[in-house]
C-alpha cells in the first residue's frame, strides 16, 4: 500500500553539534498529512510507530519523541541523516532556540475600579499558557486566594514528580508540565536531576519571572532588597496560569516547543506567552517552529505574544515575525535605581545599581582602569591585584556577566567597580543586584570617566547609592538597546516589532533555587528579582491580551492584536517622541514598531483590522510559496489553486501598520485594509487624517468611512506615491502615520517607508 507523507524538517544546526556523519543520530520534525493514515491503524502515533519500524537499521535505535495533532500534523523522532533521507530527501537537523532572557501597572495606567481591568474583571477565567523554564509554585504570585474555581475550559492536567507535588498546582497554576525528550536526545542520555529538575519546577528563573508578570496575584510589601518595594501585581491578576517548562540549561529545543505548543491548544489555553525566538535572523516562516506551531494556535483562536529579541541595536535582528504572531519589543518606565559616580575633582556621572551591602561612603578610592590592570573586561582571574587592591576598578560592558565582573574585581582584591558601556549598548542602564559596591554608566560617561583616569595623575571615586527613585526624569519610555527590531527582513512590507512593553528592571517572582545574578558565586535566595529583556515585556503584553480576551471573548487573536497596536502611543511622559537608548535619537517604527502599549484605550479601540488563516495563506501565497510549502502550516495536501486568491502584494495584508519599499522602478505603491466597527456606535464615521513621511505623497480613497452598523467591515485604499527624493537622498527611510477619527476614538496606524536602489535587498 503506497503512503503519502508531507515532511518538514528542522533546519537549522546547532552550533555545538559535534558530527556531521550520517551515521550520528540527530533529531528531525516530520510533518505529515493527517488524513493519509490507513485505516489499518488504530491512530497515528501507531501509523508513525509502523513507518519508524520501517526504516534502515542503524547501530543507533530509533526513538519517536513527540506527536503533534494541533500546532502541526507529525511527530518529531531521532534518526540518522540517511534514515531521513528514506523519508524524505530534505535533510536537516534539531535546531536550539535560546531564552531570550513592578510599578508597570501604574506606569501602563491600570486602575483597580476603571478602564481595562475591571472591564475584564481582572482577566478571570481566562487561561495563560506560559512557555518557559517551568514555575516555582511556592512564590506568593500564585495563591489562589479569591479565585473561583477552575475554569470547565480547562482539559489539561498537572504533572507531579518528586519536587512537584499535586499540591503545587491549585486555582491559580492550574496545570504544569515539562517537555524534554528533544532536550535528552540531544544530551544523548537523560537529564541530569542533580543539577536540574526534570519535573515543571523551575530551577532557572526566567518562567517564574515571566508567569507572575502576566498573571501574577497581588503582594504586598514586594521587592528586591528593599529596591522597588510596594505592591507586585501580574498585568490579569485573576488569569489562570498552565505552565509548560520547554527550556533547560542547554536552550529550547524545536521538538520541546512544538510539543508544548501542541499540548497547550489541547489543554484549552486563551494566550500562549512565549519569550523565547531563534539565535540570528530569523528564519523563513516554514521553517521556523515557533511560526508553524503559532499559526495553528491562532487557527484556534489562541493569542501567542512573543519576544522580539535582545539581539539590537542592529538592524532586521527582530525575531518572531510572522504576522499572526503578537511581537512584543522592551522599554523602559519610570522608575530608576541611581547610584551616582562622584570624581576626585567633584563631577558627578548618573549610574544605576542594586547594590544593598555596605556603601563605600563619602571617601574617595584610587580609581583605575581594567584595561591597564590586565582585563578590559574584568573576566574572572584576569585582573593583577596588585594594580587593583583597594581600588575602584572601571570595567567595559561585554565579553561576560555584569556582576561576574565585580566578582573579578573582589577576588583581585579591589573595592568597588564602575561598569562603563560601550558604543554596542550607548546610554542603555541594567540595574544589577551586585555582590561589590558598584554601578553602571552610559557610554558618554564612561568615556569621561576614562579621560579623567588618564589626565589626572592620583584620580579617585565613590560611589554614591540612592535607593528607588520613581518621576518624570528621565522621561520614559524609552526604547532599550538590547531590543530587537526591524525593518522586517523576510518580508519587508510587515512592520515589525508589533508594539514595545515595559521590559528593563522589572520586578516579579523568581524561583528558590537560583540566586538573583543567576550566577554561582552568589549565594543568596530571594521571592522577587529584577531583570530586564524584552523575555520581561512579553509577559506583559501576554497578560493584556488575556484581559482583551475576557472583555471581548469573540474577537479574534488578530482583532486583540489589532487593539494593542493602534491604541499604542509613541510620545514619552515628557511629550516628546520615545528615544532609542542605543542613540540617545527619536526612535522609529522600525524600532517600536506602533507604539508603546496603552491598556485603556485598548478596551474601546473603535476599528480593528481583523484576518484569518485564509488571510494569511494568501499572505504566503504572496510571498512566493507554493502550495507544497503551504501544507507545513494547513496540515493537508493542498491543490494547486491554493493561491487563486493570493494577495496582490504582501502589504495588502490585512494589517495594523503600513510598511512601504520603494524600489528604483518603483514610484506608486498601493495597499488595501478593512476595518471593522467595533464601537458602540452603529452610525460612525470615521475620516482619515494623513502625516506622511518626507518624499512620499499619500492619498487615502475613500477619505471619509460611513458605517451602518455595529461589527460592520467596510474597506479603503492607501496610495504612496514617491517624489523620488528618498533615492536621491542620503536619508533612505522616512515615518509617518495615518490617523482614523470619528471625534471619540483614534485608530492610528504607523507608516514606515523605505527607499532600496537597484535590486531589492536579500533576506538573510
Amino acid at each position: 500500500m503506497a503512503i503519502s507523507f508531507i515532511f518538514f524538517l528542522s533546519l537549522l544546526l546547532i552550533p555545538f553539534s559535534s558530527s556531521s556523519s550520517s551515521d550520528c543520530p540527530q533529531n528531525f520534525i516530520i510533518h505529515v498529512s493527517k488524513s493519509h493514515k490507513p485505516s489499518l491503524f488504530s491512530s497515528h502515533h501507531h501509523w508513525y510507530s509502523s513507518i519508524l519500524h520501517s526504516l534502515p537499521p542503524s547501530p543507533h535505535p530509533i526513538k519517536l519523541l513527540y506527536t503533534y495533532q494541533l500546532s502541526i500534523n507529525g511527530f518529531s523522532a531521532r534518526l540518522t541523516s540517511s534514515q531521513a533521507n528514506k523519508l524524505k530527501h530534505f535533510p536537516g537537523i534539531l535546531s536550539a532556540r535560546q531564552i531570550h532572557t513592578t510599578r508597570t501597572p501604574h506606569f501602563l495606567g491600570l486602575s483597580d475600579g476603571v478602564g481595562l481591568w475591571q472591564n475584564s474583571h481582572y482577566g478571570d477565567g481566562i487561561i495563560i499558557g506560559v512557555l518557559d523554564t517551568g514555575i516555582w509554585p511556592e512564590r506568593p504570585s500564585f495563591l489562589d486566594s479569591g479565585l473561583p474555581p477552575v475554569p470547565n475550559t480547562w482539559k489539561g492536567t498537572c504533572e507531579t514528580g518528586p519536587d512537584f507535588p499535586a499540591s503545587a498546582c491549585n486555582r491559580k497554576i492550574i496545570g504544569a508540565r515539562a517537555f524534554y525528550k528533544g532536550y535528552e536526545s540531544y544530551l544523548e542520555g537523560p537529564i541530569d536531576e542533580m543539577k536540574e529538575s526534570k519535573s515543571p519546577r523551575d530551577t532557572e528563573g526566567h518562567g517564574t519571572h515571566t508567569a507572575s508578570t502576566a498573571a501574577g496575584s497581588m503582594v504586598s510589601n514586594a521587592s528586591l532588597f528593599e529596591f522597588a518595594y510596594g505592591e507586585a501585581r501580574g498585568m490579569a491578576t485573576n488569569a489562570r496560569i498552565a505552565a509548560y517548562k520547554i527550556c533547560w540549561k542547554m536552550g529550547c529545543f524545536d521538538s520541546d516547543i512544538l510539543a508544548a505548543m501542541d499540548q497547550a491548544i489541547a489543554d484549552g489555553v486563551d494566550v500562549i506567552s512565549l519569550s523565547v525566538g531563534a539565535t540570528g535572523y530569523a528564519p523563513q516562516y516554514d521553517h521556523d517552529s515557533i511560526a508553524i506551531g503559532a499559526f495553528g494556535a491562532a487557527n484556534h483562536g489562541i493569542v501567542v505574544s512573543c519576544s522580539a529579541g535582545n539581539s539590537g541595536p542592529g538592524p532586521s535582528t527582530a525575531v518572531n515575525i510572522a504576522p499572526w504572531i503578537l511581537t512584543v519589543g522592551a522599554s523602559t518606565i519610570d522608575r530608576e535605581f541611581p547610584a551616582d559616580v562622584v570624581l576626585g575633582d567633584g563631577r558627578i556621572f548618573g549610574g544605576v545599581s542594586l547594590y544593598s551591602g555596605e556603601p563605600l561612603g563619602d571617601s574617595k578610592l584610587p580609581l583605575v582602569y581594567g584595561g591597564d590592570c590586565g582585563d578590559r573586561y574584568c573576566h574572572m582571574g584576569s585582573l593583577n591585584s596588585s594594580k587593583v587592591g583597594g581600588k575602584i576598578v572601571v570595567c567595559d560592558r561585554g565579553g561576560n556577566a555584569r556582576v561576574e565582573k565585580g566578582g573579578a574585581v573582589k577576588l583581585a582584591g579591589g573595592l568597588g567597580m564602575i561598569l562603563e558601556n560601550t558604543a554596542d549598548n550607548g546610554e542603555e542602564l541594567i540595574s544589577d543586584a551586585h555582590l561589590i559596591p558598584a554601578t553602571m554608566v552610559g557610554e558618554a560617561a564612561g568615556n569621561k570617566i576614562l579621560e579623567y583616569i588618564k589626565t589626572t595623575q592620583f584620580p579617585t571615586a565613590t560611589i554614591s547609592f540612592r535607593g528607588t527613585v520613581i518621576g518624570p526624569s528621565p522621561p520614559a519610555p524609552k526604547v532599550a538597546a538590547f531590543s530587537s527590531r526591524g525593518p522586517n527582513h523576510l518580508t519587508p512590507e510587515i512592520l515589525k516589532p508589533d508594539v514595545i512593553a515595559p521590559g528593563v528592571n522589572i520586578l516579579a517572582g523568581w524561583t528558590g533555587a537560583a540566586a538573583p545574578t543567576d550566577l554561582d558565586i552568589d549565594p543568596r535566595r530571594v521571592d522577587f528579582n529584577i531583570i530586564s529583556g524584552t523575555s520581561m515585556s512579553c509577559p506583559h503584553v501576554s497578560g493584556l491580551a488575556a484581559l482583551l480576551k475576557k472583555a471581548y471573548p469573540n474577537w479574534s487573536p488578530a482583532a486583540i492584536k489589532s487593539a494593542l497596536m493602534t491604541t499604542a502611543y509613541n510620545l514619552d511622559n515628557s511629550g516628546h517622541t520615545i528615544n532609542d537608548l542605543a542613540t540617545g535619537e527619536e526612535a522609529s517604527p522600525f524600532i517600536y514598531g506602533a507604539g508603546h502599549v496603552d491598556p485603556n484605550r485598548a478596551l474601546n479601540p473603535g476599528l480593528v483590522y481583523d484576518t484569518d488563516s485564509s488571510d494569511y495563506i494568501a499572505f504566503l501565497c504572496s510571498i512566493g510559496y507554493d502550495s507544497k510549502r503551504i501544507e507545513v502550516f494547513v496540515r493537508e495536501p493542498n491543490s494547486s489553486d491554493v493561491c487563486a486568491t493570493k494577495l496582490a502584494t504582501p502589504g495588502d495584508l490585512n494589517y495594523p501598520s503600513f510598511s512601504v519599499v520603494f524600489n528604483s522602478n518603483d514610484h506608486v505603491v498601493k495597499y488595501r485594509r478593512k476595518v471593522k466597527n467595533v464601537g458602540t456606535s452603529a452610525g460612525a464615521v470615521y475620516e482619515a487624517k494623513v502625516n506622511a513621511p518626507p518624499g512620499v505623497k499619500i492619498s487615502v480613497s475613500p477619505s471619509k468611512l460611513e458605517f451602518s452598523a455595529v461589527n460592520q467591515t467596510l474597506s479603503y485604499e492607501v496610495s504612496f506615491a514617491s517624489d523620488s527624493l528618498g533615492l536621491s537622498s542620503v536619508e533612505s527611510q522616512g515615518f509617518g502615520s495615518i490617523e482614523w477619527s470619528d471625534g471619540v476614538h483614534l485608530v492610528r496606524s504607523p507608516i514606515a517607508v523605505r527607499w532600496i536602489q537597484g535590486v531589492q535587498e536579500e533576506s538573510f
